[in-house]
């Protein structure tokens, strides 16, 4: 008596044992009559822009926390070197502090050490799935970006102070805020398009395995 497989009567032993393999996978069959895999086609163009969006979103959340952090030396770092160690910043000065007589000096040391603290928490969070450049490239550019931006605000501040002659605490502290707005929307693009450009790093496809036979 021949063994028996489970095949249906007529059925070739190795395709239909093929097909057992196989389940419900794209298949077709060759000239040999043997099941073949068929290549799946990728994802459609809505799973990729909805893929393209998801990521696209958590870098923005991601570079919002850090941006907070940097916003908060930045803010306060001129604050404390202009006007003292005080606690009303939108009110008129009651103290003075170290480079009370250089506002613009003040805010370039502010920004500088801001912008140090974003790298980092850029580089290891907001952007860690992108494949980055050589640290030494990635930092020059995040340098050269940066310094643009802090030419933004810097400017802004000084029209403030020496085009419309306001010298208040309130008037640098709203000019500020003015400056580190536009400064932090070019950095987003500049970060996204040229710093962190790297391609996106994919989780690894684990290969098919074949089901076991009954």
């Amino acid at each position: 008596m021949m063994p028996t497989t489970g095949n249906p009567p007529g059925a070739r032993c190795g395709k239909v044992t093929t097909e057992a393999y196989l389940g419900d996978l794209p298949r077709h069959s060759g000239r040999d009559g043997y099941a073949r895999l068929v290549p799946s086609k990728g994802p459609g163009l809505l799973d990729r822009a909805r893929a393209v969006l998801d990521v696209l979103i958590r870098e923005m959340l991601k570079f919002g926390v850090v941006g907070a952090v940097a916003f908060i030396i930045d803010f306060g770092g001129y604050n404390l070197l202009v006007y003292g160690l005080h606690v009303q910043v939108f009110q008129e000065q009651s103290t003075l502090g170290v480079l009370h007589d250089k506002p613009i000096t003040a805010k370039i040391l502010s920004a500088t050490v801001a912008t140090l603290v974003a790298w980092v928490g850029n580089r290891l969070w907001t952007f860690r799935h992108r494949r980055n450049r050589q640290a030494t490239h990635e930092l020059a550019l995040f340098v050269m970006f940066n310094v643009i931006a802090m030419v933004i605000a810097a400017t802004c501040l000084g029209i403030s102070r020496y085009v419309f002659d306001l010298h208040t605490q309130l008037a640098d502290n709203i000019t500020n805020l003015f400056g580190i707005a536009i400064g932090t929307l070019f950095r987003f693009w500049s970060y996204r398009r040229f710093v962190f450009a790297g391609i996106l790093v994919e989780e690894p496809v684990e290969p098919l395995e074949p089901s076991p036979q009954p």
